[in-house]
């Protein structure tokens, strides 16, 4: 075996390691909260060692970060798949319906509360949300800047970060407001949203 094999696939492994440490994190962080949930605690969820975790992150602020570099990824590819005013809608209602993400790193509603929650009181963390805050406006900015024959819409380069912001506003509100009133008709709400997104894009 070649030594670059070797490197690859320890490199590999080490991946693998860290994913299984921040997914366990989530778990931990979505049953017991931030401060409940201890590194061993976490530890244990992703079946290695303490000492193991902190070869990979200095504290649980390190992991919430890389938590949130994570969502930012899930997020940056759904934004890429976005096509249509119809085909966002369906995707907002798969959203709004979504209890917990099936796509491997995605924040349930419980984490990003959570997460939300602590960086009220930790200004590293608030200035993390902020950066993706940003990011993902700038990402759906972008997309709505496309030409159609691109999957997006056209709109002016001055237009579009407003735009952006106000649909980020109703995806998360939607999303927020969905746990609180689960049983909102949605064949309703659906015809609703297009109306508003062809106003909006």
């Amino acid at each position: 075996m070649s030594q670059q094999t070797s490197r690859q696939r320890a490199e590999k492994r080490k991946q693998a390691q860290r994913e299984r440490i921040l997914s366990a994190a989530q778990t931990c962080f979505m049953e017991s909260g931030f401060h409940a949930a201890s590194m061993a605690t976490i530890a244990d969820t992703a079946g290695v060692s303490a000492g193991l975790i902190y070869r990979y992150f200095e504290n649980k602020n390190a992991i919430i970060l890389a938590i949130i570099d994570r969502q930012l990824a899930v997020l940056r590819r759904r934004i890429r798949e976005l096509h249509s005013t119809e085909y966002l809608a369906n995707r907002i209602i798969d959203y709004f319906d979504e209890e917990e993400p099936e796509e491997e790193g995605a924040m349930s509603l419980v984490l990003f509360l959570e997460i939300s929650a602590q960086a009220a009181r930790d200004p590293q963390i608030s200035r993390a949300l902020a950066r993706y805050d940003d990011a993902v406006r700038s990402e759906l900015a972008d997309w709505l800047q496309r030409s159609p024959e691109q999957g997006g819409y056209g709109l002016d380069a001055a237009v579009a970060p407003l735009r952006a912001f106000l649909l980020l506003s109703i995806i998360v509100g939607l999303k927020m407001h969905g746990a609180r009133d689960p049983d909102v008709d949605r064949a309703k709400l659906r015809k609703e949203l297009e109306r508003i997104l062809q106003a909006l894009v």
